[in-house]
């Protein structure tokens, strides 16, 4: 289901439904009050003019969503949008439950439904934790780490990710039990972003030959990288399938109490 369609069928019928009233049907109803009194000499008693000034249903429910229908739409598909994480690619810097905010004007202004951009800001950076309609199904959003920019050439071997040659620097931050040592803790540096991310030394993971970035596309990765549907196996994202920058997390809830104490920016 296409929330934003829904959204913006929503305002547009709402939206009608009261500008003809005030266009039409309120002078209407104020002429039946009119005619009602010039037809009698003793004047209208004060049921009698608010059953003929009492507005139809459809005008009364509309002129009340409206205003906070377009309030909504203009938030969501301009400034911020929710999000939930339904996934653990991206840990450690995501964790399933995890309800992230989405800058919906980071990368440029959208048209809702339509997606096209009519307002340039900024381009996606090496580095960003990136929202993006998935190139294979528009309809199911996608968070991922934008790792390669249109003309980066990207490879991925041995656990190891290259850009332009040159491998991207990690280090060791903490391994798991000898007996069990299903993740190891790395911190990643992409551009100016320093993060986490997982390997599993007991999983060979995908292996990736050298590949360009083609102009007005982005290569994406997840943080949790053996486990991680991403560029490796689908290919580009599309810029027109950007969504936008999630910048922070706001609440956690994995299926019992909401917690607040996760609230952090996303680095």
């Amino acid at each position: 289901m296409d929330f934003s369609l829904l959204l913006v069928l929503a305002v547009a019928v709402s939206g009608a439904i009261y500008l003809v009233d005030v266009l039409w049907l309120r002078a209407k109803r104020r002429e039946r009050v009119a005619t009602a009194e010039a037809a009698t000499t003793e004047g209208l008693d004060a049921p009698t003019r608010e059953k003929l000034l009492k507005e139809p249903w459809p005008v009364d429910y509309s002129r009340s969503f409206f205003p906070v229908l377009l309030v909504v739409l203009v938030v969501r598909s301009f400034i911020i949008e929710p999000f939930q994480i339904p996934s653990g690619s991206m840990k450690p810097t995501l964790e399933v439950g995890d309800f992230i905010l989405v800058n919906k004007f980071a990368y440029g202004l959208r048209l809702p439904v339509v997606h096209n951009r009519f307002l340039e800001v900024d381009d996606p950076e090496r580095g960003d934790v990136m929202v993006f309609r998935f190139p294979e199904e528009p309809s199911v959003n996608f968070i991922k780490r934008v790792v390669g920019l249109p003309g980066d050439r990207v490879r991925y071997e041995g656990k190891q990710l290259y850009i332009n040659g040159e491998a991207v620097s990690k280090s060791l931050i903490e391994e798991g039990p000898a007996l069990s040592p299903q993740q190891l803790l790395l911190e990643e540096r992409l551009g100016s972003v320093s993060h986490y991310i997982y390997n599993n030394p007991r999983d060979p993971g995908p292996q990736m030959r050298e590949v360009v970035v083609p102009e007005g596309h982005y290569f994406t990765m997840g943080d949790n990288r053996d486990h991680s549907n991403d560029s490796r196996y689908w290919g580009f994202v599309p810029e027109e399938n950007i969504v936008g920058r999630a910048f922070a997390v706001w609440m956690h809830w994995d299926g019992g109490l909401p917690s607040f104490t996760s609230v952090r920016r996303i680095e």
